[in-house]
């Protein structure tokens, strides 16, 4: 099964691109993740921007810290699991950190949001809530898709050992800087430290270079706005044999609106 995943879709620039990106190779894909949890104006995601996403022919959208931004969401959260957060919440929270769905072509596949603690907000730990999950799971699920919203290297890379040969795909979201380390493990799991960003790449990871600098001069507060301009989709062309589970091929997309064009 092919299958794209689009990196941290950051405001209008990132969904406007994305889109593009979509109408012309959706049919290509036998399914498609986003982790959208900038894609209202660079904080949070709305119900009606979700409910977009879905129309245009995504499957799942991911999450991360930046979920809860919008109120609104908590409901919408509990009632449509298509859109995830992170599974290392504690109990009680509104929504599901992951899903169980079916590709065009009728395979099983499991998505799961889980997010980091190095540097983040102290929440359950993933390592235990992914075995903890496995034993769920079972045998009966083979391609397991895993996006990891952490801000540590070394956290992501050691998700990714953790997991191969039990997880299809691990990608590290969050950070919004896509990393050139994306691999096939020993043990058949595809890698990527960072997916990038999907917006606009004349910022400072999506935000204007100028409600961004004052702040490392000053400490102070900012509005941070969205950038515009040199808008890039980051993200990942996978293949994974449906029998096995294993990664068959991963290649990273970093595109610009004239290579889209171009396609």
């Amino acid at each position: 099964m092919r299958i794209l995943i689009a990196g941290d879709v950051v405001g209008k620039p990132g969904r406007g691109i994305l889109k593009g990106f979509i109408d012309k190779k959706k049919n290509d894909y036998d399914f498609i993740i986003i982790n959208g949890e900038n894609a209202a104006a660079g904080f949070g995601i709305t119900g009606k921007l979700a409910d977009e996403f879905f129309e245009w022919g995504i499957d799942v959208i991911t999450g991360g810290n930046h979920i809860w931004d919008k109120r609104e969401m908590y409901e919408y959260l509990a009632n449509n699991d298509n859109i995830l957060r992170p599974l290392n919440y504690p109990m009680g929270v509104p929504g599901s950190g992951y899903v169980i769905k079916k590709t065009k072509s009728g395979e099983k596949i499991a998505v799961i949001s889980l997010q980091g603690r190095v540097f983040m907000p102290p929440i359950d730990c993933p390592f235990a809530k992914m075995e903890e999950l496995f034993w769920e799971l079972g045998q009966d699920v083979k391609c397991i898709i895993v996006d990891f919203h952490a801000e540590a290297s070394s956290e992501k890379v050691a998700m990714g050992w953790f997991l191969d040969g039990r997880a299809s795909l691990v990608f590290g979201t969050h950070t919004h800087v896509q990393t050139s380390d994306s691999k096939i493990l020993p043990k058949g799991t595809g890698y990527i430290t960072d997916v990038g960003m999907t917006g606009s790449h004349n910022g400072v990871i999506g935000m204007k270079v100028e409600s961004i600098i004052p702040k490392f001069l000053t400490s102070l507060p900012q509005k941070f706005e969205v950038a515009e301009g040199n808008e890039r989709l980051n993200g990942l062309d996978i293949e994974i044999d449906s029998k096995t589970g294993i990664c068959k091929k991963i290649e990273r997309l970093d595109l610009s609106i004239d290579d889209i064009a171009a396609l």
